[in-house]
């Protein structure tokens, strides 16, 4: 068995990792980012996914991946981790029914609250021990499913009818678009940016380039919020005009 993942501030790495950790110990994990996660998943059938839940739907940068790799996934064992802020409805099945089409076979799902990433919202801030406690949680609640997948009980979060309505009308018709197409909300304030050139270097999709010296967005963000998590001087927002934190999963270990 082999993890896969795609992570913005970290949540989805280490809940991936923790879960291998505790599933077979001598199991890797890959980025969709790696150059040889392609050759990864061909040579393995099991897999564990995970992926952070934006709006109840899947992050753009990984539904181009799947629907990309169409051929890789026939036949597939996938369980499906899906780590959130507070609620998804079907976080997992969402992902779930894409990967179905291209012949996956779906194990089970996994619903994980963690801190939340959205660095630039007032909305679901907690403190410093609240996000200590969750990430705790989440521990115990992966070392659980592990045990159970073994078993050959799998947990089944969001992969029930109910669960689909509840992500459909929770989130999903509302803010469909917001994972249609790639973002060109992406800002950076340049009189705070330093041209340090850290946003360049952590973006998944190269979105963010010097130019002239000044760190400048291009227009197509995944709204993962690694820059923004990363930024020395706050330079950059995306929903919101303020960063009130920076979201990084190493704060709350």
């Amino acid at each position: 068995m082999i993890g896969v993942y795609f992570s913005g501030t970290g949540n989805t790495k280490y809940c991936v990792e923790r879960f291998m950790q505790k599933y077979d110990p001598a199991g890797e994990t890959y980025s969709i980012e790696a150059e040889n996660v392609v050759q990864a998943i061909c040579a393995h059938r099991e897999i564990i996914m995970g992926y952070p839940v934006q709006f109840s739907s899947v992050p753009k940068i990984l539904q181009d991946f799947i629907v990309e790799n169409s051929c890789i996934w026939q036949n597939k064992r996938i369980f499906i981790t899906a780590t959130m802020g507070l609620f998804s409805g079907d976080g997992a099945g969402v992902l779930a029914r894409l990967l179905r089409k291209y012949g996956a076979v779906i194990t089970g799902g996994l619903h994980l609250k963690m801190p939340d990433s959205i660095g630039d919202e007032k909305a679901l801030k907690r403190t410093l021990a609240q996000n200590q406690e969750l990430v705790s949680k989440a521990g115990r609640k992966i070392e659980e499913a592990a045990q159970a997948l073994k078993n050959g009980c799998p947990p089944q979060d969001g992969m029930g009818v109910l669960n689909h309505l509840a992500g459909l009308f929770g989130q999903r018709l509302y803010f469909y678009n917001k994972t249609k197409a790639y973002s060109d909300n992406l800002k950076i304030d340049g009189n705070k940016c330093i041209r340090c050139g850290k946003c360049v270097s952590v973006c998944p999709m190269k979105n963010i380039s010097l130019k002239e010296g000044q760190a400048m967005p291009d227009g197509r963000c995944t709204m993962c919020y690694r820059c923004i998590s990363l930024c020395p001087v706050q330079a950059i927002t995306l929903l919101g005009k303020k960063v009130y934190e920076q979201c990084r999963i190493e704060k709350y270990l």
